[in-house]
């Protein structure tokens, strides 16, 4: 039994045939349990509706730093509403990505602080997007602070690593682990503790080797899981059995319950 720990399964590019081809896929791969993002008010209410009638998907909901220009309290209110529901595990895709900056700086800080309130008011753990700010992402979750969540596609060094993880956070891993330049990802993937690892595709982007450039999908996560597995000197089972262990004790849910 494996995990997805993070992928994008509404937004318009799978119709709903599709849709259905990429969860089949997945169950034949193993793949039994997938965490389906939101990352706008819309898009959240696109992906509950998915969880909610399908046995093999939870959701995490947020507004994604691109889109936190939308932001006002009327969104803030209907996050809310839609969180509160069980089938919601993650507040997310929340955080800062100082790479692309589609909202300000000030209105990403600021809707990220307001997520990470939502969080912590309803107990449930954070879905944190962080690029090419990982001082600033480390910054707000001390000052609000955040302590239980996932950085999801971990892509940063050691020492932010070490910091996330003494916050009390969980790295989760994309396909960018099986890329040969992502020495340093490889690195924190082999060191970090076994019971705060998980693994995803963040797909449809990212696919692992031997997939690189296509559309990637869940079903692929058995890749990410076997680069892991390989560097920290585990069978994928056994990586399989240890990430959706750690992913049920950060937030109750197990594919199989």
């Amino acid at each position: 039994m494996l995990v997805d720990s993070h992928c994008h399964l509404t937004g318009g590019h799978l119709g709903e045939d599709r849709l259905e081809a990429v969860l089949d896929r997945a169950r034949a791969a193993g793949v039994d349990g997938l965490v389906a993002v939101g990352c706008t008010l819309e898009d959240s209410r696109g992906v509950l509706a998915l969880a909610r009638r399908t046995p093999q998907v939870r959701a995490s909901l947020g507004v994604h730093p691109h889109d936190a220009r939308t932001w006002d309290a009327s969104t803030g209110e209907a996050l809310e509403a839609l969180l509160a529901d069980p089938a919601v595990l993650f507040v997310g895709e929340t955080g800062l990505d100082w790479h692309y900056d589609l909202s300000p700086r000030d209105a990403q800080e600021a809707v990220f602080r307001a997520q990470i309130r939502l969080a912590e008011k309803l107990g449930k753990p954070l879905m944190i997007h962080t690029r090419e700010a990982p001082e600033a992402t480390l910054r707000i979750l001390r000052e609000e602070g955040a302590r239980r969540g996932v950085i999801h596609c971990f892509s940063e060094d050691l020492a932010f690593a070490r910091e996330a993880l003494d916050l009390g956070f969980h790295l989760s891993f994309s396909g960018i682990v099986t890329f040969k330049n992502a020495q340093a990802i490889r690195g924190v993937a082999a060191w970090a503790p076994p019971d705060r690892i998980l693994v995803e595709t963040d797909a449809p982007y990212l696919a692992p080797v031997p997939f690189r450039g296509k559309a990637n999908e869940p079903a692929y996560v058995t890749h990410v899981a076997a680069q892991v597995a390989a560097l920290r000197g585990l069978s994928p089972q056994r990586l399989a059995e240890l990430t959706t262990g750690n992913l049920e004790a950060l937030c109750g849910w197990s594919p199989s319950s």
